[in-house]
């Protein structure tokens, strides 16, 4: 595996990310961010404690596992879809997740958005956006973007899921 970021560049994307957020959303006081899980929810806290750190303001955060919306996942378990998370009518969400590439992950959590809420607006944060959309979607806030191959995989560990903060891509 080639390292692509390590901890001082993913803190800086993150910082980066929460001050253009703050920026184009004049504030944060409309805001709740809506992280993808597993490591989307782990960047949303980072996120999530820089704005309050900067703007003085609490910003609610939801975690929201959008696998049973899959249009590639036939899951037959009794997940209530209109009971995971906090109330997102009328505000600006800002769905975040690790690495953006076909599309069809927040197309799902876009689904499951839709079906919980109806958001003022939706806005996505990525850290890696590797390219290769099947959908027309695109991010909004990106940390890096890295051209790969399909065969390539971008792995991102963060804290406390691995012990370190890095990026890398696997041939």
């Amino acid at each position: 595996m080639h390292q692509i970021f390590d901890e001082k560049e993913i803190k800086r994307a993150i910082s980066r990310i929460s001050h253009e957020i703050i920026e184009k959303n004049k504030g944060v006081n409309q805001i709740v961010l809506v992280g993808i899980k597993t490591r989307g929810i782990e960047i949303s806290k980072r996120i999530q404690k820089n704005l309050e750190e900067l703007e003085e303001v609490s910003v609610p955060l939801f975690e929201l596992d959008p696998s049973f919306f899959r249009d590639d996942n036939k899951r037959t378990d009794t997940l209530d879809p209109m009971n995971f998370m906090g109330k997102i009518t009328e505000k600006d969400v800002i769905l975040v997740d690790d690495v953006i590439y076909t599309g069809r992950t927040v197309r799902a959590a876009l689904d499951a958005l839709m079906l919980k809420d109806r958001p003022k607006t939706v806005q996505l944060v990525a850290l890696v956006d590797r390219g290769h959309r099947e959908l027309p979607i695109r991010g909004d806030y990106i940390g890096k973007n890295i051209p790969t191959s399909r065969e390539e995989k971008v792995v991102v560990y963060l804290r406390p899921h691995e012990e370190e903060d890095a990026i890398y891509i696997d041939n």
